[in-house]
């Protein structure tokens, strides 16, 4: 039997950096296990959303659209490549860097993982009533909209 956890201090409970740390934590975890249990990870996600939601791009434009580090995209594209889930193909514009392009089986695969994704999220909004979870993913979209870097490459915050 494990112990009851001593209550966290009032002053900590009050501090909203500190509690949206903790909840970051849970929610990575909750999408982390459910993509991982498909063979998948978040940024597998992110790039099949990325070329689903604005079409094809070069690896340079999915690093700056999803986030993910140039030097990190390259496996993350074998990984998908492998599984046939986008397709890499010269540009005819420009021969020294590859288009990539979303396929019909990364479409179905993106659906998976999207259902994947949206059961996380009910598991981690499951305290909150239907408007609250609106307001909560309204007022983070206003704090990410506030922090986010001007332009591409830029950093955030001061």
């Amino acid at each position: 039997m494990s112990p009851t956890p001593e209550p966290t201090p009032a002053r900590l409970r009050a501090i909203p950096s500190r509690l949206l740390a903790g909840i970051t934590i849970v929610a990575d975890r909750l999408v982390g296990e459910r993509l991982a249990a498909e063979g998948a990870h978040k940024w597998h996600f992110a790039v099949l959303a990325a070329l689903s939601e604005t079409g094809a791009a070069s690896q340079a434009g999915l690093s700056r659209r999803t986030g993910i580090y140039r030097s990190d995209m390259v496996a993350v594209l074998n990984d998908l490549a492998a599984a046939a889930y986008i397709h890499r193909a010269p540009d005819p514009a420009d021969r020294r860097r590859n288009v990539i392009t979303l396929t019909p089986a990364g479409s179905r695969r993106l659906e998976r993982l999207e259902q994947l994704i949206a059961d996380a999220q009910q598991e981690l909004l499951a305290p909150l009533t239907p408007g609250q979870r609106d307001e909560f993913t309204h007022l983070l979209t206003v704090l990410h909209e506030h922090h986010r870097p001007p332009h591409p490459g830029a950093p955030a915050g001061p």
